[in-house]
Parts: C-alpha cells; sequence; structure tokens
C-alpha cells in the first residue's frame, strides 16, 4: 500500500545514508530496543512516548534498509535480520499495550498473532515464488495507525485508542485473507 512512496523516501533518505557509512545491521538491531521504550510508554499510559518511540523505531527501520542499498551492502542476511527485527518490536509494542490495559490480553493476543501472520503469509508466499506484497493493513499502516490511535488516545481519552487496537487486529486479519486469495489465484492461474 505504501509502496508508492519509495521513490519520494529513495529521495528524502539517500543524503542521509551517504553520510551514515555504517554496518546496517546494526541501525536493524536498534530499533527493537526503541520497541521497548514504546512498549514502556504504553504499559506507563504514556501515550505520546509510545508514539515518538514508534516513530523512531520505523525512522530506523527505513534508515537501515536506505544505507544498506545506498553502500551497497543489501543482503540476504540483513533482509532476513530486518522481518526478524520487525516481528520483535511489533510484539514489543502490542505486549506493552497489554500491560497498559488498553485492550484484554486476549484482544493483545490476537493483534500480536495477526502481525505475525501478516508478515508469515508473505514469507510463505514469496518461498513459492509468489510476491506478495500487498494488502490493506502492511506492517508501515499498521505502525501509522498506532502512532494516530495513541494520539487520538491521548487527547479524547484511552478508550479509543482501545477501539483502534480493535480495529487494527480486524484490518490485519483481512490482510492476511488477502494476501491468502492472492497467493491462491496466482498459484491457480
Amino acid at each position: 500500500m505504501l509502496q508508492s512512496l519509495r521513490p519520494l523516501l529513495t529521495k528524502i533518505l539517500n543524503p542521509l545514508a551517504r553520510n551514515l557509512n555504517i554496518n546496517p545491521n546494526i541501525v536493524t538491531v536498534i530499533s527493537p530496543f526503541v520497541a521497548v521504550i514504546a512498549a514502556y510508554g504504553f504499559a506507563n499510559h504514556l501515550l505520546l512516548l509510545g508514539c515518538i518511540a514508534i516513530l523512531f523505531s520505523g525512522f530506523l527501520d527505513v534508515v537501515d534498509g536506505a544505507v544498506a542499498r545506498y553502500h551497497g551492502r543489501s543482503s540476504k542476511f540483513g533482509a532476513f535480520l530486518d522481518s526478524t527485527m520487525d516481528r520483535f518490536a511489533d510484539a514489543i509494542i502490542y505486549i506493552g499495550i497489554i500491560f497498559g490495559g488498553y485492550c484484554d490480553w486476549f484482544v493483545g493476543v490476537l493483534a500480536i498473532h495477526s502481525a505475525i501472520c501478516v508478515s508469515y503469509v508473505r514469507s510463505r508466499a514469496e518461498s513459492q515464488g509468489v510476491e506478495c506484497n500487498i494488502g490493506i493493513a502492511e506492517r508501515a499502516v499498521r505502525m501509522i495507525i498506532l502512532m494516530v490511535g495513541s494520539i487520538i488516545g491521548y487527547f479524547a481519552g484511552d478508550i479509543y485508542f482501545t477501539y483502534i487496537i480493535y480495529i487494527l487486529v480486524i484490518l490485519s486479519y483481512f490482510t492476511v485473507g488477502q494476501r491468502i486469495f492472492h497467493v491462491w489465484r496466482q498459484l491457480n492461474d
């Protein structure tokens, strides 16, 4: 869904990547630690801290790829590490939300499960030779929705942030369904 923004992001991030001549895997590994700050914020009802930490974690997630591409350090291991750290970050953030009491533990577990399933379906599809970066709620969209939801929750009340979590679970499972259907069509054509 946000793939159309890649050329604009590349134009913005290339000057930064040029000046960051470091191993992109280091940047990748920092991201889940920033997610811990987001989880701490959510667990302690500091919605704006959670929002800012998600934003910074997402920024690092974009920068690692830009640095890897700019300096010719893209690798299969780097892609694997990036995807793995993203799953850690997703789970950590939702655990903070659960501890903050913004949703029932079961809904929180569904949020973690659905986020992991969105990625898993894509990974399995690509292992079958099917490109599968479609769907209404890819990771970047989910993180943006969480940030917007935390801001709304901060100003309008916690209950609105809770509604956002429920919406995210529905959108994530819908995305899983979209991806499964897409793969089914591709493999049966």
